[in-house]
């Protein structure tokens, strides 16, 4: 298995980490905009982002969704939906069926 290089970058806040991919996501503003509460903070960030990229920050716009469609998102992968399926059940609510 090969490691790849990581490089150093400094985001527009001035956080210093390491990549070693082309991702331009600073792991430290990631952590500070982590909601506390509510369903997205039981995600992990690309989960999170890629909700929120597509307009999803409630449950209630969550449950406009099938599973398969929230699955194509870009960030989004399988190991995210039990959460959203419990968040959504414990409020009533459901994936929409095909």
């Amino acid at each position: 298995m090969t490691t790849s290089k990581k490089s150093l970058r400094t985001c527009n806040k001035g956080h210093q980490y390491y990549k070693s991919s082309d991702c331009p996501t600073c792991p430290v503003c990631e952590e500070e905009r982590k909601p506390e509460s509510g369903f997205l903070s039981l995600l992990s960030a690309p989960a999170r982002r890629a909700l929120e990229n597509n307009g999803i920050t409630s449950l209630q716009q969550l449950s406009n969704y099938s599973e398969k469609e929230i699955l194509q998102f870009h960030g989004m992968g399988s190991a995210s939906l039990p959460k959203l399926r419990t968040a959504l059940q414990t409020n009533g609510l459901s994936f929409r069926q095909k």
